[in-house]
C-alpha cells in the first residue's frame, strides 16, 4: 500500500515527465507518435520510478520506448531540472509500455464481432425464459 508521500511523489513525477515529453519528445522519437504518461509507480525508498506510457499513431510502439531508453540520460536530466526543488534525490527511471487502451479496443472489437454474428445471445431470449 503506497503512502501519501509516495503518491505525491509519483504524481509530481508524472506531471513533470509529461512536460518533459512535450518539450523533448519530438527530438527523441519524432512528431508522429503521441506519447502520454498514464501512471507512475515509485519505490518505497524513492530510488526508482516506473513510468508507464501509452503510445498512439504508430504501429511499432516498442520502438518508441527503445528510443526513449537510448536517450534516458537526456530525459532524466530534464526531469531532474523540473523536480529538483521538490525532491532531494532524483529516482532512477524505467519506461514500460501501457497497452491497456489497446487491449480495451481489441476486446471491444471482439465483442462487437460476436454480437454481429449472433454468438452473444439476445437479452430478450434470456428475459422470456
Amino acid at each position: 500500500m503506497p503512502t501519501k508521500r509516495n503518491l505525491q511523489v509519483a504524481e509530481t513525477i508524472k506531471r513533470s515527465f509529461s512536460e518533459v515529453l512535450q518539450s523533448e519528445g519530438s527530438y527523441i522519437f519524432g512528431t508522429e507518435p503521441l506519447v502520454t504518461v498514464t501512471k507512475v509507480m515509485v519505490s518505497p525508498d524513492f530510488s526508482q520510478a516506473k513510468i508507464y506510457l501509452s503510445v498512439y499513431n504508430i504501429e511499432d510502439k516498442q520502438s518508441v520506448i527503445l528510443e526513449m531508453e537510448d536517450n534516458i540520460v537526456r530525459l532524466k536530466q530534464s526531469l531532474s531540472y523540473r523536480i529538483r526543488k521538490q525532491m532531494r534525490r532524483i529516482p532512477d527511471i524505467a519506461f514500460y509500455l501501457d497497452d491497456t487502451l489497446d487491449e480495451m479496443y481489441r476486446l471491444n472489437q471482439l465483442f462487437n464481432r460476436l454480437h454481429e454474428e449472433g454468438h452473444m445471445g439476445n437479452g430478450e431470449e434470456n428475459a422470456s425464459e
